[in-house]
């Protein structure tokens, strides 16, 4: 899978797809929505959709695709190299949304939790097939969050389109199964083949699952907690178990606001204020943060 799109700049979103069949714009087809990596601390959430005409889904079903999660990494590679050889009738698009993406989406003043990230890819890649000229007819869904609500949810904004919601829908239709080992192999690339923007030096590359109760992931999440900075792009800093390591082990910051004066709630908390930070002279003889140095960023002292 080329995920060369994805990696040219990996701390945004972004979309991948296959050729859409000519057989789907003339037949009626059914469509299957799943995801891979809601649960890790490190690395994107992919969400994946395959689709193909209804009277092909036997033909799907010959491919012996399973859920993803049932499968080896090798089995995955191989069933997602046969869903892609079957071009002339499966299509599939996928929505890589980065950490990058998720930890601001969670983290601003208006915060939009991950079922609702979660949901609007999903709606989004439905919307691309249609777009593609895809002749929709079923959409099956992995649930996320209650099934009954998210399924009348999608059934509003698709009139026409018979939606079915299930929890382990990758388990039980064979269309959900072939999204969801699309999904799972385009994490595993992105994970494994990771480019850091940050100059880590020597990054240890071992970080086991990515889920927080790894003690891989635990591992790596120590060694690599920079004080000031916290972490690369490649950690959800939105997570509580990222949240947990940078409040007991980063540098405190007070962060001003209209509330109360900075400096001296910055004083009480001992620690410097941020303003300080910016009022200190170019001249002072302190190299600047890699931070500053890789965004061109320098201290004016007039305007």
């Amino acid at each position: 899978m080329d995920l060369g799109d994805f990696e040219a700049d990996n701390s945004v979103s972004c979309r991948l797809a296959s050729a859409v069949p000519d057989i789907c714009k003339t037949e009626d087809c059914c469509l299957g929505i799943d995801e891979a990596g809601r649960g890790p601390v490190l690395g994107p959430m992919v969400y994946g959709i395959c689709f193909c005409p209804i009277k092909k889904k036997d033909d799907l079903k010959a491919l012996k695709v399973a859920d993803s999660k049932t499968l080896t990494e090798a089995e995955r590679e191989n069933l997602f190299s046969k869903i892609d050889e079957a071009k002339d009738f499966v299509g599939w698009a996928l929505q890589i949304l980065s950490p990058n993406t998720i930890s601001n989406s969670m983290l601003q003043r208006v915060k939009y939790n991950l079922n609702a990230l979660s949901h609007d890819a999903a709606i989004g890649l439905v919307q691309y097939a249609l777009d593609c000229g895809v002749q929709l007819k079923e959409v099956f869904v992995d649930t996320v969050g209650p099934a009954e609500k998210y399924q009348e949810k999608l059934s509003q904004l698709f009139p026409g389109v018979e939606v079915t919601v299930r929890p382990k829908a990758d388990s039980l239709f064979p269309i959900v199964s072939a999204a969801s080992i699309c999904a799972k192999v385009a994490r595993d690339h992105a994970v494994k083949s990771w480019q850091f923007r940050e100059d880590l030096a020597d990054v240890d590359t071992d970080y086991g699952s990515g889920y927080p109760n790894d003690p891989k992931t635990k591992s790596w999440l120590q060694k690599h907690l920079d004080p000031v900075f916290g972490y690369p792009q490649f950690v959800r800093f939105s997570w509580s178990t990222v949240q947990t390591l940078l409040d007991s082990k980063a540098v405190p910051v007070h962060w001003d606001d209209e509330e109360e004066d900075g400096e001296k709630a910055a004083t009480k908390q001992s620690c410097a204020s941020m303003l300080s930070y910016f009022g200190r002279s170019k001249s002072s003889g302190r190299t600047p943060h890699r931070f500053f140095a890789e965004r061109k960023l320098e201290t004016l002292e007039s305007l």
